[in-house]
């Protein structure tokens, strides 16, 4: 969804943000960075850019009065946009209102680099970004260089790893009135200080567009038959998997998604369509995210929802079965002599 093959850092300007309740500071630099050597610059993009090609989710900048301009974030990155003149500026304010967001005392400090893109790809249409992205981890790196009877070795203790990004940000030049085109990465913290970084500083919400709903209805699904559906009825694992089958194959087979259509084609049972519109009615409500009765399918999120679903069920340690289509084709018994459950399968020929 996010690729760079075309595009250019315009500005680059790094500064050093501390934690704040531990009194670290932060270090504002002059100037931006002129970066002239093309090797270096590759080396830049792969680090900042190249972890996003794997994200799909896209975010707004929101604010919980619904005034944009109240979000910090996104007055910064409009004030760039407007005035490229002001990025180095509008660099500094970022730094700074990083350092007052790292109120937890876990947050690590690091390096804060803020660049300006140009023809970065998003769904296909190039756009100017804004980058901004913190570095937290350091490395140990061995150095050889050669000398006059074999070769030297020293360290580096303080080194990054360019394949590793730990926070990052792109923020896209598009939809404005909507809070912009945002993309997240967060690859270090998974504790309670990780909300910092998306909640706290960049404050974001998911889009709620067709990619969105088709993956939160496809989770939603997923959770109520392999979590919720054990509480009220009493249903197979072989049963599972075929509701989950069931699912998979409407989103495959339909371009748009109805919430009538859907109950009765995969569930097909009133207290079970009752239970289920409940359950989604609960998380709805749970994480403030609608989901519209309604919706165009998308089918990068059907891909990858249908990763995570599982067809296969396991049978103590000696079998699998992988069930991809007509259940009616199995069938559980109990063997009273041997004390063991079994499962019979039909099948015309093997293959």
């Amino acid at each position: 969804m996010i690729s760079f093959f075309e595009a250019a850092i315009a500005s680059l300007s790094i500064h050093r943000v501390g934690n704040r309740l531990n009194e670290e500071g932060y270090v504002l630099s002059e100037a931006p960075l002129a970066v002239q050597d093309e090797l270096l610059n590759n080396i830049l993009m792969q680090y900042f850019v190249s972890p996003f090609t794997k994200t799909n989710e896209v975010y707004r900048f929101y604010h919980a009065s619904d005034d944009l301009n109240l979000n910090a974030m996104y007055h910064f990155a409009e004030a760039i946009f407007d005035d490229p003149a002001g990025f180095h500026e509008g660099s500094t304010q970022i730094a700074k209102y990083l350092y007052e967001a790292a109120a937890h005392p876990k947050i690590k400090g690091g390096e804060l680099y803020v660049a300006l893109f140009r023809n970065l790809q998003i769904e296909g249409e190039l756009l100017d970004a804004i980058g901004i992205f913190k570095s937290e981890t350091k490395e140990t790196y061995l150095k050889v260089s050669p000398q006059q009877n074999g070769f030297g070795l020293a360290y580096d203790s303080e080194g990054i790893d360019i394949r590793k990004l730990d926070k990052g940000c792109l923020v896209f030049n598009s939809e404005k009135e909507q809070g912009y085109k945002v993309a997240v990465v967060d690859n270090t913290n998974r504790g309670q200080e990780a909300v910092y970084w998306k909640d706290d500083f960049l404050k974001l919400r998911v889009r709620n567009d067709s990619y969105h709903q088709t993956n939160n209805v496809l989770g939603v699904y997923k959770n109520f038959v392999t979590q919720k559906i054990d509480q009220e009825f009493e249903v197979s694992k072989a049963d599972k998997i075929d509701l989950l089958n069931r699912s998979m194959k409407y989103f495959k087979e339909n371009e748009n998604f109805d919430i009538g259509e859907f109950s009765n084609e995969v569930i097909g049972n009133e207290q079970g369509i009752a239970s289920f519109l409940k359950y989604k009615k609960e998380y709805e409500d749970e994480f403030e995210t609608p989901i519209p009765d309604t919706f165009d399918i998308n089918s990068a999120a059907v891909k990858k929802q249908n990763r995570v679903y599982k067809s296969v069920l396991k049978l103590d340690k000696n079998f699998h079965i992988y069930i991809h289509g007509n259940k009616e084709l199995i069938e559980k018994g109990f063997d009273e002599n041997k004390n063991l459950n079994y499962y019979k399968v039909y099948f015309k020929e093997e293959e």
